[in-house]
């Protein structure tokens, strides 16, 4: 494998089952989207015209298969991609809200992308060895295989000099405990170049509510340099040194994503 990646991502590729509108009869209907937070920054950044690669693991069902196939329409390289043939491709029900928030159910207890091994990792290396970017987020460490997984990516990503990237993107219904999501968080806060938060998650680890007081708590137990806010409804932040950006949110009746950012920030 001699080509290099901009971005390398590794953690979970699921269905989202979106609400999208009602039946005939009065029921919700839902469409099948492909999901998951780390494959959706690659498909932003792979339209922004990067060279990305995924690395993590589907049922070996119609969905999975699904989900494969679409992003590798999309560009994305999939072939660090592995089937599950005992465990089942993960599925989300989201719910969107009059806010522009969501409100999820997961089928996921387990899903085939908490079943990535950390031997699966090693196979894999040259991926991560060859990419200037790696993107990983904590739902990867929900299971201990999968923890021992993201753990063992990161430290190939950190001897090849990789700039990391890490989004906590908290779920707390797919955690035993709120503090085996913080022992997650914290780990990805001390080993990333760059980070994005949302507000609820800045308040979890600094137990402040006020965005700029919870980031700079951030910055000087963590060090990271570059980090990314994101607000729901009320927009985003970029903090880089004593630099602050920000931006308003916005709702709309198509509204997809309220701050502009999300999982593509």
């Amino acid at each position: 494998m001699n080509s290099r990646y901009d971005v390398v991502a590794l953690g979970e590729l699921l269905i989202d089952f979106t609400d999208n509108g009602r039946s005939s009869q009065g029921n919700i209907l839902f469409e099948a989207n492909p999901g998951g937070a780390p494959c959706n920054v690659l498909s932003m950044l792979q339209k922004l015209g990067n060279r990305t690669a995924f690395i993590g693991k589907v049922g070996d069902d119609f969905l999975g298969n699904l989900l494969i196939q679409k992003a590798s329409d999309q560009g994305i390289d999939m072939k660090a991609v592995m089937k599950d043939k005992k465990v089942g491709t993960t599925l989300a029900f989201v719910q969107k809200l009059p806010n522009g928030d969501r409100d999820f159910a997961f089928f996921r207890n387990p899903g085939a992308d908490m079943m990535i091994t950390e031997d699966e990792i090693a196979e894999r290396a040259a991926f991560i060895e060859k990419s200037d970017v790696f993107h990983f987020g904590t739902l990867s460490m929900t299971s201990e295989c999968g923890r021992k997984a993201t753990e063992k990516a990161v430290q190939i990503a950190k001897n090849s000099g990789c700039l990391i990237s890490f989004d906590p993107n908290y779920r707390e219904p797919l955690w035993n405990s709120a503090e085996d999501a913080l022992e997650a968080i914290r780990y990805g806060m001390s080993v990333c170049d760059v980070l994005k938060i949302s507000d609820n998650e800045i308040e979890l680890v600094t137990g402040k509510k006020d965005i700029d007081e919870g980031i700079a708590a951030i910055k000087s137990e963590y060090g990271i340099r570059l980090i990314f806010a994101t607000m729901g409804k009320d927009g985003s932040r970029a903090y880089l040194g004593n630099m602050v950006v920000s931006h308003d949110g916005f709702i709309t009746p198509e509204t997809i994503e309220t701050t502009g950012a999300g999982d593509t920030f």
